[in-house]
């Protein structure tokens, strides 16, 4: 499988999420999908962009979109996280790697001069259809959200 294209259809997938969920791509079609991946559950930087992910949680299902964190975390840690910081939307593992992978995500990294393979922060917009519309990859976090909710704004 190779990486999704801008606009073209986005591979369907089935992933366990929080609450005991299956997510399968193709059963949300008519609705935008956000799935942003991050490193680690609980760390500062991933709790930030899921706390704002949160917060405009309403004005994104008013813009009929969903949205879906993924990170390779296990589906306990991932309960525990959403749990704690009140998120409304779903949480991916992704233990074995598959979508971190279809969707590129997973490159060399350097912290305090060690080099290893970890996720880098990317967001993808999937619009009603199933077409990757839009992706940002090294993202910070700051402003990010609202960044993404402006582009589904202009979907729409």
């Amino acid at each position: 499988m190779s990486a999704p294209v801008k606009n073209r259809i986005v591979v369907n997938f089935k992933a366990e999420a929080t609450r005991s969920k299956i997510i399968e791509l193709k059963e949300l079609r008519g609705q935008n999908v956000v799935i942003y991946f991050y490193p680690k559950d609980s760390t500062p930087g991933c709790t930030l962009e899921g706390q704002d992910f949160r917060d405009l949680h309403t004005k994104f299902r008013r813009q009929k979109t969903i949205i879906l964190g993924v990170s390779r975390d296990s589906l306990a840690s991932h309960e525990k996280f959403r749990d704690k910081q009140s998120f409304p939307f779903d949480l991916i593992s992704d233990a074995d790697e598959a979508l971190c992978r279809y969707f590129d995500v997973i490159h060399e990294k350097t912290l305090y001069g060690r080099k290893f393979m970890g996720v880098v922060r990317s967001t993808f917009l999937i619009d009603a259809a199933g077409k990757l519309r839009h992706e940002w990859r090294k993202i910070k976090v700051k402003g990010h959200a609202e960044v993404v909710l402006a582009a589904v704004k202009a979907l729409n």
